[in-house]
């Protein structure tokens, strides 16, 4: 009899993770935050250096063949695209609530 509830309850649980159910609580991020000019600086240089290193995988891809130079320039340009965004938010990354949105309707 213990097995059999112990089933149940296994199946019950079972059932509501494959459904969906998060029982995550909405982390809220401000949307009034500034970085003062050090930290914006500290920041662009952490930005510059990872945007960097990611330029150079993507030549190594193009290089080893795995991406054409087209694709690999399209990823290249998106990166810059990104980074330029980022500078002009003053290097405080934006989350929208949106993309969460679409996110948990995918499951």
């Amino acid at each position: 009899m213990k097995k059999r509830w112990v089933s149940v309850i296994t199946a019950i649980l079972m059932c509501l993770g494959i459904m969906g159910l998060s029982l995550e609580t909405k982390a809220e991020m401000p949307a009034d935050i500034k970085l003062t000019a050090k930290q914006q600086e500290e920041m662009k240089s952490l930005q510059q250096d990872a945007l960097n290193q990611k330029k150079e995988i993507i030549n190594k891809y193009v290089e080893y063949g795995v991406f054409s130079k087209e694709k690999g320039q399209k990823v290249i340009t998106h990166l810059e695209e990104r980074y330029l965004k980022l500078e002009q938010n003053g290097f405080v990354p934006v989350i929208h609530d949106d993309y969460r949105k679409h996110r948990s309707n995918e499951s």
